[in-house]
């Protein structure tokens, strides 16, 4: 987690946007903060930090795997 810049944070960011419309989840004013607690750097949705963005995407991954398993023909 320390590793993460801010370009990547923005990149995950946008995936976060892309993946999360569908379900309305929408942070359109989320950022990479210039904060960091313990070396981690916080995203500027309440001071998240970027594991709780990753935690969020990989949710989100898992929900579509799981509903391109569904939608498969058998």
């Amino acid at each position: 987690m320390h590793d993460y810049t801010a370009p990547q944070v923005t990149a995950l960011l946008g995936e976060l946007h892309r993946r999360g419309l569908p379900y309305g989840l929408l942070w359109g004013s989320a950022s990479p903060g210039e904060t960091t607690l313990d070396g981690r750097l916080l995203i500027d949705f309440g001071n998240a930090p970027v594991s709780t963005l990753l935690n969020l995407l990989h949710l989100l991954r898992d929900t579509d795997r799981n509903a391109a398993w569904e939608h498969e023909p058998r």
